[in-house]
């Protein structure tokens, strides 16, 4: 099980949008349990988001980390730290 703190969990609930066409989560408790069936990860750097996605097998091909952080699956916490939410 993954453990995500309410600096995730209020990014995701904030920016949810950019990803599904309507919400899917209305609270802290709703927003911890549907990242917890996605799986979503939690990542520390864009190396590390770039490194997610080369390791999912997706060509990157010469993708530099702003263009990654635009991916709608990227959620930028604010902390330097990332959420990944594979729908």
């Amino acid at each position: 099980m993954h453990e995500y703190d309410d600096a995730v969990l209020e990014c995701f609930l904030e920016n949810q949008l950019q990803l599904f066409p309507e919400d899917v989560a209305n609270d802290l408790e709703e927003a911890e349990s549907f990242l917890e069936e996605c799986m979503a990860v939690v990542v520390n750097s864009v190396s590390e988001v770039l490194e997610y996605f080369e390791d999912a097998g997706l060509d990157m091909d010469g993708a530099v980390g702003d263009e990654i952080l635009e991916a709608a699956e990227v959620f930028d916490v604010g902390d330097g730290r990332y959420l990944i939410v594979e729908a």
